[in-house]
């Protein structure tokens, strides 16, 4: 069981990229407990992890998997006993190109993952989540600039936006069925991670511009403090305003 002062959070994707760097940064924070979860949970990456913080626990968390994901919740209330805060931040963009020759398969594979990873690992964790001791669990769901209808901007990257546009509303659903529950979006920018990566070489740019450290901060600072009325159903922007296409100008992004 964890004091009364401890913090416990939940991670999805944590074995790389967003959901590592959120680990590391949490873990090396005094009275939390970090359960990362990623669907190896053996990888080196969680291990070494694990080996350096005594307070990570590495979960088996399949996106979109209902037993995996109830399994991941019953051993943090045999760990822990709580759960304080939960990232969903597990995700996938792996198609680039024009609707019109899209696989239905992509669209499949990123509603799987990006919308449907949400609602399965929600309803798995809420009746943990809910009963935190500190009356005020928080959900913050990793998004896209992409997944706004209001500021579109097309990267034909179609199963991607999409998805992420379909779980902004279900942030929306959430902030308004739970009354005690903090939900957010946030968008952190366009990070150099591998998929971030990955997309920015196919728009023929060298690397993603914006660094992980800075994107954690800035997701950290959101989380942090946060509250229903200042931060519920809301979709924050944490990149800077260069004047790229991709940019948003405010620091919230319309739905």
């Amino acid at each position: 069981m964890s004091s009364t002062n401890t913090i416990v959070y939940l991670i999805s994707g944590a074995n790389r990229g967003l959901g590592l760097a959120l680990a590391a940064s949490l873990a090396a924070r005094p009275n939390t407990v970090v359960f990362a979860g990623a669907r190896d949970p053996t990888a080196s990456s969680l291990k070494e992890l694990a080996a350096k913080h005594l307070n990570v626990h590495p979960v088996k968390l399949t996106a979109g998997d209902k037993a995996d994901n109830e399994a991941a919740i019953a051993e943090i209330k045999k760990t822990a006993g709580r759960l304080d805060v939960l990232i969903s931040n597990a995700g996938v963009s792996k198609h680039f190109g024009p609707l019109a020759t899209t696989p239905a398969s992509e669209m499949r594979d990123h509603w799987e993952v990006n919308t449907l990873g949400l609602v399965v690992l929600f309803q798995a964790a809420h009746e943990l989540l809910l009963a935190s001791p500190t009356g005020a669990p928080i959900l913050a769901y990793m998004s896209t600039a992409m997944g706004s209808i209001g500021n579109f901007f097309n990267r034909r990257a179609t199963p991607y936006g999409s998805s992420k546009a379909a779980a902004n509303f279900l942030v929306k659903v959430l902030d308004a069925e739970h009354p005690s529950l903090i939900v957010m979006a946030i968008y952190p920018g366009w990070v150099q991670t591998d998929m971030g990566n990955r997309g920015a070489t196919h728009m023929g740019m060298a690397a993603a511009p914006v660094p992980v450290d800075k994107a954690i901060t800035g997701i950290l600072l959101r989380i942090d403090g946060a509250t229903k009325e200042k931060s519920s159903g809301r979709f924050f922007n944490l990149v800077s305003h260069d004047g790229n296409p991709w940019d948003n100008q405010a620091n919230e992004i319309v739905w």
